[in-house]
């Protein structure tokens, strides 16, 4: 019973028979001229317009890394580059490790981290205090958490970006595929893992008014070496299925979400996290006062059921939160799911059922006083 699908869910069996076909179709080198390349190419072309024409851009705007956090990485540096004379990075405290490293790796110190109250919704006013020093390269602020599920209000966000005149970096690694693709931002990152396609492809889009320099040797491309087509083509065909049943599955998730919430919110000792309505709707995060995550895990995953616990953007997965440490959450203990469209509502009542159970058995294991 797989619910850890924040950052990598299941192929579908449509996604496989495109990867499949990506292998027979698509082997040949894109960047050269004879028949097999221009085939291969084809498929590239055609699966850039389908990442567009969902994020709301041009295809010609549109471009593939390795993965995503190669993705943040070259747009930061690439909009740092083109702001010559700015040297600082905004960013809120929750962003992904993969963002706040690359801003680090750039700017050295030089590098301000915004609050989000206990909902997980950035501070617009420290953000607008921030960018009205003319220092800022960018903004950096994503869409959706990828731990405690809350989105941010990027209508907002873009209005104070665009009166400073700061371009506005989103990370849209937990959103895109599951909800409205976001409308404010000057440039985007997207994970094809994510909405179930293959891992090892990031895109990147950008709004044909983002100024942006190459920030990389001279012959290079967005994806040095070039991509992997058969992985390409899968991406779109997956993005374009949870497309077409978005509505649905967005609905039926948002149902299993609620209600892992409402029950979880009854245990004692549990704190749940994460803003219940302006949120992903495929995310939710509980925290278990005196039980070790690590071994709740473990346990879990010997009852056949795999869920995420500690950090979900950070390099090491298993680390406290900061994440639930910024909102002012525990920061041990955590059980993070991210459901895919294929879980039931048998395998999430089973979940629930044996909660209890296990959290008990845990602080009884650790000594931990009554609750």
């Amino acid at each position: 019973m797989f619910l850890d699908a924040s950052g990598s869910a299941p192929m579908t069996n449509r996604t496989l028979e495109a990867f499949h076909a990506g292998l027979a179709d698509g082997w040949a080198d894109p960047s050269r001229l004879h028949t097999e390349s221009r085939r291969a190419r084809q498929l590239v072309d055609a699966a850039r317009e389908a990442f567009a024409d969902v994020l709301g851009t041009r295809p010609e705007h549109t471009h593939l890394s390795h993965s995503p956090h190669t993705g943040l990485e070259r747009i930061i540096a690439g909009i740092f580059a083109a702001r010559r004379g700015r040297d600082r990075i905004v960013g809120t405290a929750i962003e992904r490790d993969a963002t706040l490293l690359a801003a680090h790796h750039l700017a050295g110190g030089n590098v301000t981290t915004v609050p989000v109250d206990t909902l997980g919704h950035v501070d617009l006013d420290a953000l607008a205090a921030e960018l009205a020093v003319p220092d800022v390269a960018l903004a950096a602020v994503q869409h959706g958490n990828h731990e405690i599920g809350t989105l941010q209000r990027l209508d907002q966000v873009a209005e104070v970006t665009r009166s400073a005149n700061v371009p506005l970096v989103v990370d849209a690694t937990a959103s895109i595929g599951h909800g409205a693709s976001p409308e404010h931002w000057d440039a985007l990152v997207a994970n094809p893992a994510d909405w179930g396609g293959p891992s090892g492809l990031g895109i990147v889009a950008l709004q044909p008014r983002t100024r942006w320099l190459p920030s990389w040797p001279e012959g290079d491309d967005w994806a040095p070496g070039g991509v992997f087509v058969p992985s390409v083509l899968a991406a779109a065909v997956a993005l374009q299925e949870r497309t077409e049943q978005l509505e649905s599955t967005t609905e039926r998730l948002r149902g299993l979400v609620a209600r892992v919430r409402a029950t979880a919110a009854t245990w004692p000792g549990v704190d749940v996290v994460g803003d219940p309505d302006e949120r992903l709707p495929h995310i939710v995060t509980f925290s278990c006062l005196y039980v070790d995550g690590e071994s709740l895990l473990s346990r879990l995953d010997r009852e056949g059921i795999a869920v995420g616990s500690g950090s979900a953007c950070t390099t090491s997965t298993l680390e406290p939160s900061r994440v639930l440490a910024s909102v002012g959450a525990l920061s041990h203990g955590n059980v993070r799911l991210g459901l895919h469209p294929g879980v039931t509502e048998e395998q999430i009542s089973r979940l629930l059922a044996l909660m209890p159970r296990v959290i008990a058995d845990l602080r009884a294991e650790a000594g931990a006083p009554e609750l």
